[in-house]
């Protein structure tokens, strides 16, 4: 038998239990609005939604962005609770079930600030062998694969030498970038020449 008091405490509790539940399924249930953050790309607010790339397209299409490798810091979007992607503007914003994620984006900002300072300060200088004609097959291949631009995107692959954003793991600083292309193209190529050759024959490398 639960006395008075102790029904009291388990009331409030179950309460207390019920109303988390709750506001737990409302925040689940949101519409965010996502306001572009410096150093954002396309595959990588899709990342933070979907966990992988499919989101791009339908980010690039529904916000009348003609160039999936450019958008801008401060462009704000609205991405649905069903993954539906909507362009902001007031009548969306007034109209959606918004929960107004900069918060949480501020924090997610500070952590991968954190961590890009301390990979950047690991990888912050590296200089390529690279020379001659093996100097000129890699900035041959780099402008054939990103016009020479380090923050190139293209799904899954990232910068210069559209490397694989696996290969990278998160560090897409230049220094990072020139090292993992050289190791990459070292290890399957044996060198940049070759790995001319294979991209002049295939279009890719």
């Amino acid at each position: 038998m639960i006395s008075k008091k102790n029904f009291a405490k388990v009331s409030a509790t179950l309460g207390a239990v019920a109303l988390g539940v709750s506001a737990t399924a409302t925040a689940a249930n949101a519409d965010t609005i996502y306001t572009v953050q410096s150093g954002d790309t396309l595959s990588g607010i899709s990342y933070k939604f979907a966990k992988d790339n499919s989101m791009v397209n339908d980010l690039a299409k529904k916000n009348n962005i003609q160039d999936i490798n450019k958008i801008y810091v401060g462009q704000k979007l609205i991405i649905k609770s069903d993954g539906e992607i909507q362009e902001y503007n007031a009548q969306n914003a007034a109209n959606a079930n918004v929960a107004n994620n900069n918060t949480q984006a501020t924090q997610q900002q500070a952590a991968q600030a954190q961590s890009q300072q301390a990979q950047s300060q690991a990888s912050q200088s590296y200089t390529s062998n690279a020379s001659g004609s093996e100097a000129a097959a890699k900035a041959w291949i780099a402008a054939r694969e990103s016009g020479g631009n380090y923050g190139a995107t293209n799904g899954q692959y990232i910068g210069k030498y559209q490397l694989s954003a696996s290969y990278l793991n998160g560090d897409y600083s230049a220094a990072n970038q020139e090292r993992v292309a050289d190791q990459y193209v070292a290890s399957r190529y044996g060198s940049w020449q070759n790995a001319q050759a294979h991209w002049q024959a295939n279009g890719w490398y």
